[in-house]
């Protein structure tokens, strides 16, 4: 099972700081003397482990204060509320060298859509433009609601899935190649080339982000502390900008990611590993079930947060979805090569499209109406928490003889 790293810990930390700057009126300047004093209270407490701890966890609660008050004083200061300033950061500023690179690879990106509205259109064109180029302009409302119902939604933002099939791509075609280093160089600068030219939506970021360090710990060959990784990665997009801890992707694409990395192991140790050795169709269905059960365990509150439902049928949706996104992936970036592959694309899309539209007429196929308040997430969660800390105890006891 997943257990909380030291790495997480001060990220829970952070997070509570910045949670703090919101709800006090303390100035940031005020903030950061009681980080001094915090760090050199640590210092004088070397004796003492357990209280230099616990002091080093407060000044990183207080550097996170600190800097989430500073962003929120910037916000006030420019009269825009703090979902306006989200979506503000979303947008490219031309008076900046980022913005201006956004814009060129926005650029870029209409010369690719355009070459897709050459060889498809209609909804096919919608679906595969949100998918790989993070373009949804072209999705109507019928068949947004039809991915929003059926529980698909997540499959149109660019995410950990479609930076992760990006990685398998390239990985695959510099498999032989000897400088590994070299390789790993290109790859990540690939990727980041991607996102930008995407828009830098944060779930591409934050995927890129993962992947990056992913590739970097390959260098030396060093296990994978996916839940250190992911830390790290929260951790640096939050120093950098505090108050997208409030943009809801960013909480939705971490909050998955988490949960997928801390039930899975749960999961998995409730199966025969044997018989899942033995029948690959068994494994393959197995791991999908475990991976979208996981995932729902951690943004099911969310959804029901922000959007009021919840798909009953997200099970059903994602065990066809999942892969459907790999192949139109796949497909759609070959096509802008060879565009004869273009109506095995829309043969796909039109698949899913119809997959989807099924699951949404299914009796019950979503849940409407639902509004629990911030407490009662906070409650699911906690309840969530103790229901895995429960088996994990019940895991950690020694077998009876």
């Amino acid at each position: 099972m997943a257990e909380a790293t030291p790495l997480f810990r001060l990220s829970l930390w952070f997070i509570a700081g910045i949670v703090t700057s919101t709800y006090c009126s303390l100035s940031a300047s005020l903030f950061l003397i009681l980080l001094t004093a915090a760090i050199l209270t640590a210092l004088a407490l070397k004796r003492h482990p357990l209280f230099q701890s616990l002091t080093l966890g407060v000044a990183i609660f207080l550097l996170g204060a600190t800097l989430g008050a500073r962003q929120r004083d910037e916000i006030q200061a420019s009269g825009m509320s703090v979902q306006q300033w989200i979506k503000q950061q979303k947008e490219p500023d031309a008076n900046t060298i980022t913005g201006r690179s956004r814009i060129y690879c926005l650029h870029q990106r209409d010369k690719l859509l355009n070459r897709y509205q050459q060889h498809i259109d209609g909804d096919v064109y919608a679906i595969v433009a949100a998918m790989t180029l993070g373009d949804k302009s072209a999705i109507d409302k019928d068949l947004r609601e039809t991915y929003n119902t059926s529980g698909a939604s997540h499959i149109l933002a660019l995410s950990g899935l479609h930076m992760g099939i990006i990685y398998i791509v390239l990985t695959l075609l510099t498999y032989h190649c000897r400088r590994h280093i070299l390789t790993q160089v290109l790859i990540v600068t690939a990727l980041w080339a991607y996102v930008f030219l995407v828009g830098m939506p944060v779930s591409a970021i934050r995927a890129a982000s993962m992947l990056s360090i992913y590739a970097l710990l390959t260098l030396g060959y060093r296990e994978r502390a996916t839940i250190n990784i992911l830390s790290f990665t929260a951790l640096l997009m939050l120093i950098l900008s505090p108050y997208t801890l409030f943009d809801i992707s960013f909480q939705m694409s971490f909050l998955a990611v988490l949960s997928i990395l801390v039930w899975l192991p749960v999961l998995d140790s409730r199966t025969s590993s044997t018989i899942l050795q033995r029948h690959l169709p068994l494994r393959w269905l197995w791991g999908m079930t475990a991976v979208t059960l996981a995932a729902q365990l951690g943004v099911a509150p969310l959804i029901a947060f922000y959007f009021g439902r919840f798909s009953t049928y997200f099970l059903l949706t994602n065990l066809i979805a999942i892969p459907a996104v790999t192949i139109i992936v796949w497909l759609a970036l070959a096509t802008l090569l060879i565009p004869p592959l273009a109506p095995l694309l829309t043969t796909v899309t039109n698949g899913l499209n119809t997959w989807l539209d099924a699951i949404n007429h299914l009796p019950g196929a979503s849940i409407e109406g639902l509004h629990p308040t911030l407490l009662q997430v906070i409650l699911t969660y906690l309840l969530i928490l103790c229901i895995y800390w429960a088996i994990y105890i019940l895991n950690s006891r020694p077998a009876q003889k």
